[in-house]
């Protein structure tokens, strides 16, 4: 995306964040990775040419052909080309293949016709799926969960963000460590190791093994240096609970629109682009109500169907931004072809993070590119929930009605005379509260308003004032 930069024109940070990323692509065809599939974990995941399949064991035919319509969106954000996808109906997946020897037979003919240097597959393989696999069709065969922690690793900006993609893969890999010599020892035992003596016989520490010790120093060295990013923020949301300041969380599936929200409630100009897990970092906006009450509005990382627990565990004090909310604003893509499935997806999440017993607003997104059927379907549904379109302002009133109709913690109405002498206290039920009615007395300030508990408490003294 080119800009004109002049006097009269200020990029906002996500279309500069948005040209950064343009401006790198992937291209197909240059490489200096090994060739030998053995050692994969070795290697930066290589996404050029990529066929997918994916195993159909429950639902209906058209609900497969959607989830590998996803994991083709998934492989295209990662930066692939995909040349073709299979499904494969049964039961259960096979626990060597995944899909069956005869299927990855077949799997290893499409790979030579269409020239793929990869296969994905829609699910967590485990590690003797992904040998067995890739020793039938010759090819690197990553799944998944693999796709999405390098989508993450690409997008991810801060240094936090950082540090928990990295703590996910290496969760992710330790178990499916192999090749390179796991059965060569660092030492071999008396004559034959020149005489060493005592300590130095035995099989030794195989390569594998070190490698497997260095991944989890690391991982402990990532979670002390994500326990101390946290601190940070934990300490502002301290700040925030201490002045009573409401909070309202983002979520959603990811390209949703929850950024675009974010973008249209606050202007907060942070990165849109039409990809899945477009952003990571969570931004946090200041935001106001119509009637001057002032909250907080958290856009959070999209989730997705069968988002990798590794992912949730090593997010868990970005994702604390939901838990910690007063309320949610689940987003969902109204013109998604499955959107109850999304909706299903984000609360199974909800669930793990201990999320799913806050108050919850659904907004149906994308309402100028929806079915009328589909939207009148969610509606019913979801009673309570807002139609909107954040890319053209529709529902955008009507949203803003609703999130200061739900915002907790102004549980307290009070009628109080507050001297002149205490004006911070004024100013404080102005900035907190919902005030709806003040005037000016000779004896102070006569407010009616609705006030969080911890003010209420200041102002118990001049309820009595008020009365007489």
């Amino acid at each position: 995306m080119t800009q004109t930069f002049n006097e009269d024109f200020e990029p906002l940070t996500g279309e500069l964040d948005l040209d950064d990323r343009r401006a790198l692509r992937r291209v197909a065809g240059l490489s200096t990775e090994l060739t030998d599939v053995t050692e994969v974990e070795y290697r930066s995941l290589r996404l050029e040419r990529v066929v997918l399949v994916g195993v159909w064991t429950d639902g209906t035919a058209e609900q497969a052909d959607n989830s590998l319509r996803e994991l083709a969106l998934l492989a295209e954000t990662a930066g692939s080309e995909v040349l073709e996808g299979l499904v494969q109906r049964r039961s259960r997946p096979d626990p060597a293949t995944y899909i069956g020897s005869g299927k990855a037979a077949e799997l290893r003919d499409v790979v030579i016709a269409t020239g793929a240097d990869t296969v994905i597959c829609d699910g967590e393989l485990a590690p003797g799926q992904l040998r067995h696999l890739e020793d039938v069709v010759q090819v690197k065969v990553i799944d998944r969960t693999a796709l999405i922690l390098d989508i993450f690793a690409q997008h991810a900006k801060s240094r936090e963000g950082k540090a928990q993609v990295e703590l996910a893969q290496l969760d992710y890999l330790l178990p499916r460590l192999r090749g390179w010599g796991g059965n060569l020892s660092r030492q071999v035992g008396g004559r034959a190791a020149g005489g060493v003596g005592i300590g130095g016989r035995g099989p030794g520490e195989t390569k594998i093994e070190l490698d497997r010790r260095r991944i989890r120093t690391r991982m402990a060295k990532l979670r002390r240096e994500i326990a101390e990013m946290s601190k940070s923020r934990d300490t502002k949301r301290g700040e925030r609970r201490r002045n009573a300041v409401p909070a309202v969380a983002i979520a959603g599936y990811t390209n949703a629109g929850k950024s675009s929200l974010l973008n249209r409630l606050t202007g907060a100009g942070v990165l849109v682009e039409d990809a899945l897990f477009a952003t990571l970092d969570p931004t946090v906006r200041r935001a106001e109500t119509e009637s001057g009450r002032t909250y907080t509005l958290a856009d959070t990382v999209g989730f997705v169907r069968h988002l990798p627990h590794q992912l949730v565990e090593a997010f868990r004090s970005t994702l604390e931004e939901v838990t910690d909310a007063g309320l949610v604003l689940h987003i969902v893509d109204g013109s998604d072809p499955e959107p109850e499935a999304q909706l299903d997806a984000v609360r199974e999440v909800f669930r793990e993070i201990g999320a799913d017993r806050l108050p919850e607003l659904v907004v149906i997104n994308k309402a100028d590119a929806a079915d009328d059927l589909t939207i009148a379907r969610l509606r019913r549904r979801e009673p309570g929930s807002i139609v909107v379109s954040a890319r053209t302002g529709a529902g955008i009133a009507e949203l803003r009605a609703a999130i200061e109709e739900n915002l907790p913690g102004l549980e307290h109405e009070v009628h109080v005379l507050v001297p002149y002498g205490r004006g911070d206290l004024v100013a404080r039920v102005h900035e907190r509260g919902e005030v709806h009615s003040a005037e000016h007395l000779a004896e102070g300030t006569a407010l009616h308003a609705r006030v969080p508990a911890a003010l209420a408490a200041e102002l118990a003294p001049f309820e009595a004032l008020a009365a007489t």
